[in-house]
């Protein structure tokens, strides 16, 4: 089974049983916050991931999580189930399918937006105004820099593309 299957199995699993004890809200901010620790602490992380060490060492590494962000015991659970079921490893793409599944059942949708430098507040504001009435739905950003870009924007939901950067209009000049 593919990474990415069993992400979505189990993220889907979880978002039912949230969604049944309306405890949806609460499940997604308690993902954002494993997510972002496990982005600033990447040994924690790698320890999850490596085989190299055994599973009583990935469940106490886990029960800490539990503790420090006081998940319920639904949550609790399915973090410890992880680790039996020896997924613990897809936690990182599970965080993510769950997101999506959530922002579906909100309404809201992600937009990417590349830019060669970093944004003004007044600018971000605006595209996720302009994304929005494109979109017809709540839009939250998801900003980058990518000098390579050299100037421009180009914004991403879901399939379509909007692409404004100086990059792709030389390269349809050299196209010519």
């Amino acid at each position: 089974m593919t990474s990415t299957v069993i992400a979505r199995r189990y993220a889907k699993a979880l978002f039912m049983v949230g969604k049944a004890e309306g405890k949806l809200e609460a499940f997604g901010e308690t993902m954002k916050q494993v997510m972002a620790f496990i982005e600033e602490n990447p040994e924690v992380e790698a320890a999850l991931i490596s085989p190299v060490f055994p599973a009583d060492i990935k469940q106490n590494v886990v029960n800490e999580m539990i503790r420090a962000f006081a998940m319920d015991e639904i949550m609790a659970g399915f973090m410890r189930l992880l680790v039996q079921r020896r997924r613990i490893q897809h936690l990182r793409q599970i965080i993510s399918c769950f997101q999506e599944l959530l922002d579906e059942e909100t309404g809201v949708v992600r937009a990417v937006v590349r830019t060669a430098v970093p944004l003004p507040e007044d600018l971000r504001d605006k595209i996720a105004e302009i994304m929005a009435k494109v979109s017809g739905k709540k839009v939250t950003l998801q900003l980058e820099e990518d000098p390579e870009i050299i100037g421009g924007v180009v914004a991403r939901i879901g399939d379509m593309v909007w692409d404004g950067s100086i990059r792709s209009q030389l390269q349809a000049l050299k196209n010519l």
